[in-house]
């Protein structure tokens, strides 16, 4: 059974902690920590901050559409991350090229975004320059973005504190990743356990009726996150004994990433 979606509001209330957490980051690196090469591989300190500052403006550029129009599911949104990367890319590189000051871009595209979102009031769904979606769940995948690359952000400066991304955002984003692989590859043949967050079922092939499933993954919340991401590989979590993984289904290397 799905669980309950949250509300634009609650949604927005997650995303604007993410921002905050990261922004305070952001404003205490100077130069010298801003040309460093971060974890994804060709991209700076400063290619990575830009990016964050493209996602607020996949906020600005937001339009309202009728109650009735036809929107995508979270899923689908998130699936149309790797054809449109090249694109990204690109917006990333321009908003790079063109901030002098990266913590004043930040500060100013947020609060446009914030504006934006105080404009649209209770609108059910938008159009974002990708497709359309409702509001609540376009401010998930918002969620999800910054996350990811808060984690990205500390994972590459792993001698400073990180941002301090809120509890319940990562947890957050790890249950509705989860809802993601349930989605993507249903089934009952294997039981992905995220403690204490959520458990999901998935995979094709026999299902388990009561009692311990025949083939359970467990792990914790940020590497679950990292893992759907494709930031860290499934065989190196296994081996580094951040992923338990037991029974002849017990391999997510098939269909990780999600993003």
């Amino acid at each position: 059974m799905a669980r309950p979606r949250l509300s634009a509001p609650q949604a927005r209330s997650l995303l604007l902690d993410c921002v905050e957490a990261v922004g305070s980051w952001v404003g205490e690196r100077d130069a010298a920590d801003l040309e460093r090469p971060s974890v994804l591989p060709g991209w700076s300190l400063r290619d990575l901050v830009a990016h964050v500052v493209v996602v607020a403006d996949s906020v600005v550029h937001l339009e309202p559409l009728p109650r009735s129009a036809p929107t995508l599911t979270v899923s689908e949104y998130l699936a149309g991350y790797p054809e449109r990367a090249e694109r990204i890319s690109r917006l990333t590189q321009q908003a790079a090229a063109q901030a002098a000051d990266l913590s004043s871009a930040y500060t100013q595209r947020w609060t446009a975004a914030g504006e934006r979102l105080d404009a649209l009031g209770d609108v059910e769904s938008v159009q974002a320059r990708r497709a359309p979606a409702r509001l609540a769940d376009f401010l998930a995948t918002r969620v999800v973005e910054m996350v990811v690359h808060g984690d990205d952000l500390a994972r590459s400066l792993p001698e400073r504190p990180g941002p301090g991304l809120p509890a319940g955002a990562v947890a957050f984003v790890a249950r509705l990743l989860l809802d993601v692989l349930a989605e993507r590859h249903p089934g009952r043949s294997l039981e992905v356990r995220v403690p204490p967050v959520a458990a999901v079922q998935c995979l094709p092939g026999p299902r388990h009726t009561r009692g311990t499933p025949g083939s359970v993954v467990e792990t914790d919340p940020l590497t679950w996150v990292r893992l759907a991401a494709g930031r860290t590989r499934w065989q190196d979590a296994v081996d580094a004994g951040a992923v338990s993984a037991s029974g002849e289904r017990a391999d997510l290397s098939a269909v990780l990433p999600l993003l």
